[in-house]
């Protein structure tokens, strides 16, 4: 960085006939650098901006049918460069003249880092494109969150996304325990056999198949982007929301730095905590860095068990890690190593009774909780063949959860169920694309995928474990994908794209009753014998950019998830795989967080076939089958605005309305089982079915947010950065069935925090809870309990205080 900023835009000049024909050329205001790129793509050239400052400054719109030479020599003059060929479709633009400003609108600082003016200018790439596209280039929504702002108020999990963005919501099991969604597709309350209806990935390498959000620190992130969904296309099974994306930091050459962050933390009412996180850049050689993080965190408990006379019970215990080594092995090729690893230890359950005094008390007998560890490494290799750039990403994850219940029957004869989730995954992907050239883009791109999870079962009394039936389920799954841009006219961009995925099921029961006869076990084996399913999913969309900084959008996606297998009782049974297809139309106006105002809307209907949902079965433990088909519309709306230089006010709010439109056969008999006679008097077990059970669970009517920012010079190098945020989380239901369909939600959440300090050193105080609200995110303890009427209420009010410092 410190010998020039190179900034290439494409590495293979084209012949020099192609090179001298006249172009369109249509570029975006932004820095010489970004503009350098932009001009690049569209005609298969090479530019070089060797000066960094040049390359800084900001430049306006280049438009019009001109020739590349000439479009090179008005972006050189308008950064105050002069250009140079250097070979045939190849130039360097070096320092000349300083250059007249620019006129530029005022720009909203932003928290620490503060941004220089090409930051503020140039145009945000989306990593999760998986083409390098511009966030208005995309024809759907996207929500980026920087690396700051996810550490603002100390280092957290997923709970600092579902702050953030009002269209993802999580379960409220436990850390290392929940399943997330977005844009109300949501399919059940439990940790079962079901594949995530959110992909989530560190990279390019996807967290987790089957298994639930194992709750990854966001330490030393450069950013966290959400792409709603369906995003069947680009990834496949398990995206029928969206995807969530962790993006870390990579490591840098020739830099020796670091950081860390100290905090403690007070709760009302509660046990006290702590975190802490450090980090290291390291330059190994002139071709290789070493960056590395760990980051540990005491969570203070809150819930009381008088039963067994402890308080403060359900104390978490996060310790996590991660390094990377970069190394540059050839002209823009690097190979990256990566490594991660997290232990959570929740020492009890964080759920309590409704109602119950003293408040924040639960009357479980037994001490309950969850171990969750998660491992993953992967290699990546990147570069360029020409224009032409690759990626390829092989990885594995180990995922292991222990949860425990509450099962007691008896009050004399405390009871404990202990339920396994053993994760093994094995993935790979490699994809080739160019950006857009001449008004075209391509991407290609095939992947494989192994996943083996276990799922056992056991219950303890008076000392004695007792095995109950298990299921194990494995999958093998290979993809070929494609997608491709074409610029119809100046502003007009239609993408269209394919997935042909090949499936491969097996599974079987784990501590299976044995089979009473012949028949039986015949039929057992039908069940579980393995299967193949092969899926093509399409899509279509069309991105209009009215005006400069306003596009409007719509898009067609389809998304699947693969079947497996559940246990039923003592009996293991199979159910099939579900899939999405949804219609989306949009708008988004300005940047997020730099203009002055911004505004981004969708509406979105989605028709969803044989939906993955759980139930509770005869022996009051969660199973999983096909509910029957239902649809979806979502609304959503986010927006920002620049009340006076510094502050800043954001909103966002979602709608859902979801219906299942006719239960399966299995459901109405489950409902028949559980419902009196007088209760069912006076209308048909249809009726009462429909009633009590067919919103698709966990997803809200409405939820909104609201936050305003403030960013203010308080003396040399000093400044003061604020944030206060409240959000509500409409009504919803715990699951499908009358077993689970209890109310949640309901509830109000707020919090605050403020940064004094320089870039170098800095001092935090935030607030969580601010009203000290107890609401109900969650009603489900455990599932032993649905008569107890459970609730899982938010941490009371807390305050940290935490110091930072960068080196």
């Amino acid at each position: 960085m410190r010998t020039g900023l190179w900034i290439a835009a494409a590495m293979v000049a084209m012949p020099a006939t192609a090179i001298a024909k006249d172009a369109m050329v249509e570029t975006r205001r932004g820095s010489a650098g970004q503009v350098a790129i932009e001009l690049a793509r569209q005609t298969g050239s090479s530019i070089v901006v060797a000066d960094p400052a040049v390359a800084r400054r900001a430049v306006p719109a280049i438009r019009g049918h001109m020739s590349v030479a000439e479009a090179v020599r008005r972006l050189a003059d308008k950064a105050g460069g002069r250009a140079i060929a250097v070979a045939p479709g190849a130039w360097r633009i070096e320092a000349g003249r300083v250059p007249r400003p620019v006129p530029v609108r005022p720009v909203l600082v932003r928290p620490l880092p503060i941004p220089t003016d090409a930051a503020a200018t140039s145009p945000i790439v989306v990593v999760a494109s998986k083409r390098d596209l511009t966030l208005g280039e995309i024809p759907g929504q996207v929500s980026i969150l920087d690396g700051e702002s996810l550490e603002a108020g100390g280092v957290g999990g997923t709970e600092k996304i579902t702050q953030r963005v009002a269209t993802v919501t999580s379960t409220h099991l436990g850390s290392g325990r929940n399943k997330l969604f977005i844009r109300g597709i949501a399919d059940s309350s439990f940790t079962g056999p079901t594949q995530a209806t959110v992909g989530q990935y560190l990279g390019d390498l996807r967290l987790s198949y089957n298994a639930p959000d194992p709750d990854l620190r966001l330490s030393d992130m450069a950013r966290v982007e959400v792409l709603e969904g369906p995003q069947g296309t680009l990834y496949g099974a398990g995206s029928l929301g969206g995807i969530i994306r962790l993006v870390p930091n990579p490591p840098v050459m020739s830099e020796t730095s670091g950081s860390i962050a100290l905090g403690g933390s007070l709760t009302q009412g509660g046990a006290p905590g702590g975190d802490g996180a450090a980090m290291v850049n390291l330059p190994v050689s002139e071709t290789i860095a070493l960056r590395a993080n760990i980051d540990a965190a005491t969570l203070g408990g809150y819930i009381d068990k008088p039963v067994l006379g402890r308080n403060n019970v359900n104390r978490t215990r996060i310790l996590g890690g991660r390094a990377a080594l970069r190394a540059n092995v050839a002209p823009d090729w690097t190979v990256d190593v990566i490594g991660l690893g997290q232990s959570t230890d929740a020492r009890d359950s964080q759920y309590a009774g409704r109602d119950v005094q003293p408040p924040l008390t639960s009357n479980a007998r037994v001490r309950e909780g969850s171990d969750a560890d998660y491992a993953m490494g992967q290699l990546v290799i990147s570069g360029r063949i020409g224009s032409v750039r690759v990626r390829s990403t092989t990885g594995a994850v180990r995922q292991h959860l222990e949860e425990r219940y509450d099962a007691t029957v008896d009050p004399e004869q405390p009871r404990l169920f202990s339920q396994g989730n053993r994760t093994r995954m094995i993935a790979h992907e490699t994809r080739l694309w160019q950006p857009e050239t001449n008004g075209f883009g391509w991407l290609v791109g095939a992947s494989y995928t192994h996943n083996r999870t276990v799922l056992t079962r056991s219950f303890e009394e008076l000392g004695t474990t007792t095995a109950s039936t298990g299921v194990r389920n494995t999958i093998d799954e290979v993809t070929l994908y494609a997608e491709g841009s074409l610029r119809i006219r100046r502003g007009l961009t239609a993408t269209a794209g394919g997935r042909l995925t090949h499936s491969r099921l097996g599974g079987e029961g784990e501590d299976v009753m044995p089979a009473l006869s012949f028949a039986s076990a015949r039929a057992r084996a039908a069940v579980t014998a393995d299967r193949s399913t092969t899926t093509v999913l399409p899509s279509l969309a069309l991105n209009a950019q009215v005006l400069d900084e306003t596009a409007l959008y719509m898009r067609y996606q389809e998304g699947f998830r693969p079947g497996g297998f559940a246990i039923e009782s003592d009996y293991v049974r199979r159910f099939q795989s579900d899939r999405t297809r949804t219609w989306e139309f949009g708008l988004k106006h300005g940047r997020p967080g730099i203009s002055p105002f911004d505004l981004a809307a969708s509406v979105s209907y989605t028709r969803w076939q044989d939906i993955q949902a759980d139930f509770i079965d005869n022996s009051g433990l969660p199973s999983t089958a096909n509910i029957g088909d239902g649809r979806v519309w979502s609304a959503s709306v986010t927006g920002g605005v620049e009340l006076a230089q510094g502050l800043r006010l954001e909103a966002g709010a979602t709608w859902n309305r979801s219906k299942v439109d006719q239960p399966p056969v299995e459901l109405l008999g489950l409902v028949a089982r559980t419902m009196g006679s007088a209760e069912a008097f006076g209308g048909s077990l249809l009726d009462a079915t429909l009633a009590r059970s067919m919103q698709v669970p966990n997803i809200a009517q409405f939820s909104g947010r609201l936050s305003l920012n403030w960013t203010r010079e308080i003396g040399d190098n000093l400044r003061l950065n604020a944030n206060g945020w409240a959000s509500y989380v409409g009504k919803s239901r715990l699951g499908i069935g009358p077993e689970l369909g209890d109310p949640q939600g309901d509830y109000l959440d707020s919090g605050a925090d403020l940064r004094i300090g320089t870039e170098r050193y800095g001092v935090t105080l935030s607030l969580q809870n601010l009203t000290n609200s107890r609401g109900n995110r969650f009603s489900l303890g455990t599932p032993f309990g649905t008569g107890r009427d459970q609730t899982t209420p938010l941490r009371p009010r807390s305050v940290r205080l935490g110091l930072d410092a960068r080196f």
